[in-house]
Parts: structure tokens; C-alpha cells; sequence
């Protein structure tokens, strides 16, 4: 008798388990299926399984595929079932290419072709949507979004689009997403959602058409140049009942979270002074290098430094202060942004050609908050007060690269859509995109000689 095994969460059960399922009973006369607790679940990285385990281990159940259902509860158990059982076949869907080649030494290891368009509607209920997403844009990160919407549930990548040919076709054959070079009309038939990581000058064109074909959006920063593009979008959205949210991932991290939480309960006192840095040494043939219109540190970064700030001083600044440091094709390689606020000061950083420490520090009447590089994870931080020997520490839950929480908080949106906005809220865009304004202008004005703008 020919043994297969395969594993899953199998959260919101749909078609696509289901036919996975099926293809791996097909590989053999017996199937055990291992479904993961919500305790390992976590462990691995997944934030937001939404159906209990007695739920999910019944949904598989019901298929009449699993002629054994074990729970996965630890690490390394998958050896130990394989060897327990006397399992011929592990099998897996193609999402996980590569991930599980080291079980070739104790069984043979299959991926199956992922289900490429599955209904949103579940075997059993319909409670919780399945948001059929298309990526736009397939440069450097479509691929880490890909890779971290794995680990969150209620999203299903089905197709990307970009009118380079040469990147879409190397994007589909990487990621095996369809893609899309042409009609973007069409491919927006096709979703309920888009994740825009295109250059920065598309960004608000094709979030305005996506919203104006009633398609959820996540943009990344910037999503616009000005302040009253951000309106515009951000009342369109409400006027097509559509999610719009900008893509700062540090905002939806937990730790980030938790910090601005602390920082705001009074325990450091009144907030007076918050400096924000982020810095990376870019390539010099990468695009924020070589793109003399819409390159630079503060486009590339910018938004990042600017999120604390805006987030715990608030949105109503009485004036800026941008000094930037040109190079010769007169990008910025560093920019300071000062702001003045009636009761306190702020400063964000951001350098693609010079390197600064990458740390959150918030200054308050009774003592400060610490988070060192690379702050906008937020896997620690610390509380310091006058007493140099008191110190508390904090070690926020923090899984991959934070990317994945914020396409949990997209999808929990879409559906929840009475979901509150506190974690990044539309004011603060609009604020964050008034001072990108400025910088666009003061850029317009002084090309080249790194000036100043002073925003009243």
C-alpha cells in the first residue's frame, strides 16, 4: 500500500483545498493529513487563522479524501510522521517549491500545481470573504509579497499586471502568477483587490482606476505627490465602498503598534521630541539611484521616518523645515525633515547614499522610549528614565519581514469593512502626503543646490 502524506492550516476551506486534497489522495492508496494548531500556526509565522481546529480537521473530514487526520503541533514533526506511518509520498502545494526538498532523503517529495482561480465561496459557508488579488508591478518586491501572503489567510494571489513584457514574464515564470502586459481594464475584471508596487509616479493613476472599478487597494508609498490626491482617493474610496490603504508596513506591525501604545499611556510622561531614521546604502544602478525625477532617499524612505511622527505628535504641524543633500544628478542621497509642533518637535531622516543609525527615539517629560535599528520592525524596544538602572524592555511578537501584517489588516478590512483605520489612518496620510508635497516642490525649485521649504 502506497502511503501519501500533506499538511495545512486549511483555514476558510475552499475549492482550492479541496482539489488539493483530491490530487494528493491520487498519489496513492492512502492519505494522512496533518492539520496544523493555531500554537504552531503562530510559531511558523501565520498570523490570522480565522476557523478553530476542530472546525478545520471536520472540513477535511467532510471531503471523504483524508483516511487519517493527525494534528501538527511542533517542529520537525514532519520527519517523524513520515518515518511513524511508513509514508511513500509528501506532498505539498507549488506555493512551497524547494521548501521541503530536504524530506527527499526519507520519502519522495511532490509539489502540486496551485488552483490559479478559487471561488471565494467556502464548502460549508460563505461568513468570511476570499479576496482574489492581482499584484501591479513586478519589480523587487512582488515577489516578497507573494512570499508573506502565504502566511495570512482569506487572500489568494491570481494574477500581476505590468506593461514591461521582459519583467512580467520573468515575474510569471518566478512566481507561476499569471500576468497581465496589456488591458488593465481586463485584469481588473478579474479582482477584488490590487496590491500596487509599481514606480512611484503610477502609484495614483492606477489606484484611482482600481477604485473606480469598485477594487479594494493597497498602495505603496507614496501613494501620492500631493495632498489633495490623497483626498481625492481616500473620498472615492468611501464613495465605491472600497478599502484604500497605503502601504507602510511598520504601521501594522505589532511591536510598532505596542510602542506607539506605551509611548502614549503616559508612561514617559507628555511626548515632546520623536527622531525617526532609516538609511540603506542603495546600488548605484537601483532605481532610487538612477531616477532622476523620482528617485532619491525621501521618496524611497521617507515615509517610514515620517510614520512616527505624525503618528504620536499628530497631524497638525505649524511648520517644516526639509534640507537634503544632492547628488549630481540631483537626487537626494539624505534628507532632514524638522517639524515644529506647538507643544513639541520632530525629526525624520532618510539616506540612500549615506548611512545613519536606524533608530526610533521618543523623548517624553519623564522619561524616553528606545528602538534601536532596525526600529520599523519593532522587535524591541526599551523605556529609559532618569535613573540610568531602570530600564523595561519590551520584545513584541515580530514574524518575516512585517509585510504579512499588513496584508492581514488589508483582508481584515475587505472584510470587516466597520474595521477601525487607528493603526494608519487616512488624516495621517493626508498629512504624511502634504509634506511629500513640499519636498516634490522644494525639489522642483532648487534642483540640485539642496534649499529649504518652510510649510505655514
Amino acid at each position: 500500500m502506497k502511503k501519501v502524506i500533506t499538511y495545512g492550516t486549511f483555514d476558510l476551506f475552499h475549492e482550492g483545498h479541496y482539489k488539493l486534497l483530491e490530487r494528493a489522495r491520487a498519489l496513492g492508496d492512502y492519505l494522512i493529513v496533518g492539520v496544523t494548531t493555531e500554537h504552531f500556526d503562530e510559531i511558523r509565522g501565520k498570523v490570522n487563522v480565522i476557523d478553530p481546529i476542530l472546525e478545520r480537521i471536520d472540513n477535511v473530514r467532510q471531503t471523504g479524501f483524508a483516511d487519517e487526520i493527525i494534528i501538527e503541533d511542533h517542529e520537525g514533526q514532519k520527519i517523524e510522521d513520515i518515518q511513524r506511518y511508513g509514508v511513500d509520498t509528501f506532498t505539498v502545494g507549488s506555493d512551497w517549491v524547494g521548501t521541503f526538498d530536504y524530506l527527499k532523503v526519507f520519502c519522495n517529495v511532490v509539489y502540486l500545481d496551485r488552483t490559479p482561480d478559487i471561488s471565494s465561496t467556502q464548502l460549508r459557508k460563505n461568513r468570511f470573504r476570499i479576496v482574489k488579488t492581482g499584484i501591479i508591478g513586478t519589480g523587487r518586491i512582488a515577489p516578497r509579497f507573494v512570499g508573506e501572503a502565504k502566511f495570512v489567510s482569506g487572500i489568494n494571489i491570481i494574477c500581476a499586471y505590468n506593461p514591461e513584457k521582459e519583467s512580467a514574464q520573468a515575474f510569471s515564470r518566478k512566481c507561476r502568477i499569471r500576468c497581465y502586459t496589456k488591458d488593465y481594464e481586463t485584469f481588473l475584471g478579474k479582482v477584488d483587490a490590487v496590491y500596487i508596487a509599481s514606480p512611484h509616479e503610477t502609484h495614483y493613476d492606477y489606484a484611482k482606476r482600481a477604485l473606480e472599478h469598485g477594487v479594494h487597494v493597497l498602495c505603496e508609498k507614496p501613494m501620492t505627490f500631493t495632498e489633495a490626491e490623497t483626498v481625492e482617493l481616500y473620498q472615492l474610496a468611501r464613495e465605491k465602498h472600497c478599502v484604500l490603504m497605503e502601504g507602510i508596513k511598520a504601521a501594522y506591525c505589532p511591536g510598532f503598534q505596542q510602542l506607539v501604545n506605551v509611548a502614549k499611556s503616559g508612561k514617559i510622561g507628555e511626548i515632546r521630541d520623536v527622531e525617526a531614521c532609516f538609511s540603506r546604502i542603495a546600488d548605484t544602478f537601483a532605481r532610487e539611484m538612477t531616477d532622476e525625477r523620482y528617485g532619491g532617499a525621501f521618496l524611497e524612505f521617507g515615509g517610514y521616518a515620517l510614520l512616527p511622527v505624525i503618528k504620536l505628535l499628530g497631524t497638525d504641524f505649524e511648520d517644516i523645515r526639509i534640507d537634503s543633500i544632492p547628488a549630481e544628478n540631483g537626487i537626494d542621497l539624505y534628507t532632514k525633515i524638522q517639524f515644529r509642533y506647538k507643544n513639541g518637535l520632530g525629526l525624520a531622516k532618510a539616506g540612500v547614499g549615506v548611512k545613519s543609525e536606524g533608530q526610533l527615539v521618543v523623548a517624553g517629560t519623564k522619561g524616553y522610549i528606545l528602538a534601536q535599528s532596525p526600529w520599523w520592525l519593532t522587535r524591541r524596544f526599551e523605556i529609559r528614565y532618569e535613573d540610568p538602572s531602570v530600564i523595561e524592555r519590551f520584545e513584541p511578537n515580530f514574524q518575516g519581514d512585517g509585510l504579512r501584517y499588513e496584508i492581514s489588516e488589508f483582508v481584515s478590512k475587505i472584510n470587516n469593512p466597520d474595521l477601525c483605520h487607528f493603526k494608519l489612518t487616512p488624516e495621517e496620510c493626508t498629512a504624511m502626503a502634504r509634506v511629500t508635497e513640499a519636498f516634490m516642490e522644494q525639489r522642483r525649485q532648487t534642483r540640485g543646490n539642496g534649499g529649504r521649504c518652510c510649510l505655514n
